[in-house]
């Protein structure tokens, strides 16, 4: 969510006034500001079957959000002032309204932007898309062609992936990338930058896998927490690339932490240049295809879905959902372990709920930690995670893992 946030252009949507804790908005009084982007699952059909796709798409959600229905959502994002609107799957592009419904956003004066494989982003597609108003479509490249192909289960889908990039490039609107950090992709960034550069793409995300879904079926493709140290080492270099080529860089909501690299992970994304914490029920939301809202768009199941926007009016549900709330009102003394005595606590807050919940059931104690691998490394320890029980088969699907902390061994 970071990167579509971080990653607009125009003016979007300025904090409200404030008197304590009340925002004005206009005559009406609201305990706190509107979320500023929407990251909104438009169906969970794709024509993928990716090894760490999180919601497990494939098949569109049972009772989907109809087409009238979609355009009220799309109304009311509007009349609580969310500045951008990020359109994901599954495959978005696979319903057939989405041209409508971004028609609809820009309409509304929000910003349209779309995150995509692209395996079937064809030339016409694109210039449906971009007539209708979209204004950044990120493609998903993991790694290298082999490696892509692989995770993805598509032959030929790395360089279709491409196709879709110059296909949205030549019709007029902007094109990203966003890539996952596990151990098929790490060791080839470098070369995937260079290739991204080539293509034209002047925005990249990257973010480490997280361990739910089909990648929690998969935990041999997870990173170990201590692998983080040449993980950063790579991403250095990647960095270097970056400026080099004039690609702006956007770290993925659960990359960094206080480490040696923070303040050149996070240059564009705010004046500290420094993790602020989650921002999950604060600045942003997710909206599930079958209108479920939530606080994140990773994040899922009951403990994070606040109401349905069949049921609920959206800005009856953001003030007053306590799930859409818990993540922001979260202090020091929810958090454990490692994290709750780290340095760092009160800003930090153990950094991305999505990756932390799925892997011991609850967030606030996170060990994919740039700072916390090379604290405990001085102190020659380091952190292994055990998968103890798998997770089911449902979107978002967590298992639950062990934490193993025994001496530092290179390997």
């Amino acid at each position: 969510m970071s990167l579509h946030r971080a990653r607009r252009r125009l003016p979007l949507v300025d904090a409200l006034p404030r008197s304590g804790n009340r925002f004005y908005d206009g005559d009406r009084v609201r305990e706190r500001p509107s979320p500023t982007i929407a990251v909104w699952e438009f169906t969970l059909a794709c024509d993928q079957r990716c090894s760490a796709c999180g919601p497990r798409a494939g098949k569109a959600r049972p009772s989907e959000l109809t087409e009238a229905e979609a355009l009220d959502v799309v109304d009311q994002l509007a009349d609580m002032g969310v500045g951008e609107v990020s359109l994901i799957g599954g495959e978005a592009y696979l319903r057939d309204d989405v041209l409508l419904v971004i028609r609809r956003i820009r309409e509304r004066g929000m910003k349209a932007s779309m995150v995509t494989g692209g395996l079937t982003l064809t030339e016409r597609r694109a210039e449906a898309l971009v007539e209708a108003g979209i204004e950044m479509v990120s493609v998903s490249i993991d790694g290298l062609e082999a490696t892509h192909d692989r995770l993805r289960g598509t032959p030929g889908g790395w360089q279709r992936a491409f196709d879709a990039l110059r296909h949205v490039h030549r019709a007029g609107a902007r094109i990203g990338a966003n890539t996952q950090i596990n151990r098929a992709t790490h060791g080839e960034l470098v070369a995937l930058g260079e290739r991204l550069h080539h293509a034209g793409v002047r925005d990249w995300q990257l973010f480490l896998t997280i361990a739910h879904g089909n990648a929690a079926d998969h935990p041999e493709l997870l990173l170990q927490p201590y692998m983080l140290v040449e993980v950063y080492e790579e991403l250095e270099r990647v960095l270097d690339l970056c400026d080099a080529r004039g690609i702006r860089f956007w770290p993925g909501n659960n990359l960094g932490y206080f480490g040696p690299l923070e303040s050149r992970l996070r240059r564009h994304l705010n004046a500290d240049a420094c993790y602020q914490g989650c921002q999950a029920g604060r600045t942003g939301l997710g909206i599930e295809s079958d209108g479920s809202l939530k606080s994140c768009p990773s994040l899922g199941g009951p403990a994070n879905t606040g109401g349905s926007l069949r049921e609920h009016r959206l800005a009856s549900l953001w003030e007053q959902a306590p799930q859409l709330r818990a993540l922001s009102r979260r202090t020091v003394d929810d958090l454990w372990g490692y994290c709750r005595d780290c340095y760092y606590a009160e800003t930090c807050l153990a950094g991305c709920t999505a990756t932390t919940e799925p892997l011991f059931g609850r967030p606030g104690n996170n060990p994919y930690c740039h700072h916390r691998v090379l604290e405990l490394r001085q102190r020659g320890l380091r952190e292994r995670l055990v998968q103890a029980e798998r997770a089911p088969d449902v979107p978002f699907g967590m298992g639950r893992f062990e934490l193993v902390v025994e001496p530092w061994a290179d390997e």
